[in-house]
């Protein structure tokens, strides 16, 4: 196996930052005026870790492609991190928010799509019961909740590098010695997390098992499989017997599979035919509009009922003024129906095998030490020769400059893959074209990059 030279790593990346700044003025401008009001010159401080030394400033999208300021056009394989899933501005979608605009955006009252909605993710996922908020980070807090109330158990299980959006109990990690303690990048967390929180490693059923067996815990909230420290995929039989020791041990079960949705129309739960208490998803199924949502069983949800009164419904910490508001609604029902079809889904996943092998193609051709890994319409290559098992392998094989550098070229060349990981989507709007575009830029990266 080839390995990376670090002093052309570097080389290239200069290289690359030039070329970048060159192509890019205008973007570079806004950049400057940016930074008066805004801190780091960004939305959101994330932004500022996009390869370059300012982020692309967009000017329009569409399907499975986008604009910037500048007039360049790019080929969008992150799609809004699984946001713009259903590719951006879908026809159907838009159509359906246009006409809610002109109804109302928002009233505190529920709209008929709701009820559409609600039957389409009962039929997808199995669960009877939904209730809606405005992301997944909200529909997890609140299933979190819930559990703790059901149970009478404080601490949840998560898993090591796992992702359930901004909430506190997931920013835990294991340290040298197995014991669960704040992440590195847990900003300004509100308690320990070890007092919230047991933290084990994917794949393992034995530390799944003694966490449960304390008597703590009253929910696991999983990913099917691990999807942003790289794909992690499930060993065979894992998630059942998780479903197995939840069971006998009286802890909720919360499927998050606002990522991993990309398996396939009813996500991996659907796939694989798994038996969740819970279940959160959303990003995706709004087309672009922010909103999430959990399903629940009828059982718990009766079991919600006995023990929350009416007179406290509104003010338990469950539920948000715009949650499940009409332009969200109706976006949803568009997308649900119209975008994100079974017909969709057998388009997309088999360009993200196509992908996946053409990246292949460009690791053998160069010999380098790389896998890459598919799940759905998701694929993704990570920096290590054997697929990791769980996220401590998938974060020991991560490399933040050499990321950084594989971003910028690929930016480079017209082709946006989702920062932090190298991960790839594909959309309803996806084409061969698109995907045989990337297959030459990879070919290309790694013939320069593993040079002699």
């Amino acid at each position: 196996m080839a390995t990376v030279n670090r002093t052309r790593l570097g080389e290239l990346h200069a290289r690359e930052r030039q070329r970048f700044d060159r192509d890019h003025p205008r973007s570079a401008d806004l950049a400057r005026r940016a930074g008066a009001h805004m801190q780091g010159g960004v939305p959101m401080s994330w932004m500022v870790k996009w390869p370059g030394d300012f982020p692309v400033f967009v000017e329009s999208a569409a399907g499975a492609h986008f604009v910037d300021v500048d007039g360049l056009e790019y080929i969008d394989f992150c799609l809004g991190d699984t946001g713009a899933m259903a590719g951006h501005s879908p026809a159907a979608t838009v159509a359906a928010v246009h006409a809610q605009l002109d109804r109302g955006i928002t009233t505190m009252l529920p709209t008929a799509d709701a009820i559409t909605v609600s039957a389409e993710l009962a039929r997808r996922f199995g669960l009877p019961l939904w209730q809606f908020t405005l992301t997944a980070t909200d529909a997890n807090r609140h299933a979190i909740r819930y559990a703790r109330v059901v149970t009478g158990r404080r601490k949840i299980v998560v898993h090591n590098f796992c992702y359930h959006g901004s909430v506190d109990e997931a920013f835990a990690t294991l340290d040298a010695d197995g014991r669960t303690v704040d992440r590195r990048s847990n900003i300004g967390p509100p308690v320990p997390t070890s007092e919230t929180t047991i933290v084990v490693e994917f794949n393992d059923i034995e530390a799944m098992a003694m966490a449960l067996a304390t008597g703590e815990v009253a929910a696991v909230l999983l990913e099917p499989a691990l999807t942003n420290i790289g794909i992690v995929l499930p060993d065979p039989g894992y998630l059942e017997a998780v479903r197995e020791l939840t069971r006998k041990d009286g802890v909720l079960l919360i499927n998050d599979e606002t990522h991993t949705i990309c398996a396939g129309p009813g996500g991996y739960t659907g796939l694989a035919g798994l038996d969740p208490d819970l279940l959160v998803i959303g990003k995706s199924i709004g087309g672009g509009i922010a909103c999430g949502t959990f399903g629940m069983t009828a059982e718990l949800a009766a079991r919600i009922e006995e023990l929350v009164p009416l007179e406290d419904i509104d003010v338990g910490g469950i539920g948000g003024t715009l949650a499940g508001n009409g332009l969200s609604m109706a976006a949803m029902a568009a997308t649900l129906r119209n975008v994100l079809t079974d017909d969709a889904f057998a388009r997309m996943i088999p360009l993200a095998d196509r992908w996946a092998d053409g990246v292949q193609a460009g690791i053998d051709a160069a010999h380098a030490p790389w896998h890459v890994t598919r799940l759905g319409c998701r694929a993704e290559y990570g920096f290590s020769t054997e697929l990791p098992v769980n996220g401590s392998e998938a974060a020991a094989a991560d490399d933040f400059e050499l990321q950084q550098l594989l971003h910028l070229y690929a930016l480079n060349r017209g082709i946006l893959l989702t920062p932090f990981h190298n991960m790839a989507l594909m959309c309803p709007a996806t084409t061969e074209a698109d995907v045989d575009a990337h297959t030459a830029m990879f070919a290309e990266l790694c013939a320069e990059l593993f040079s002699a």
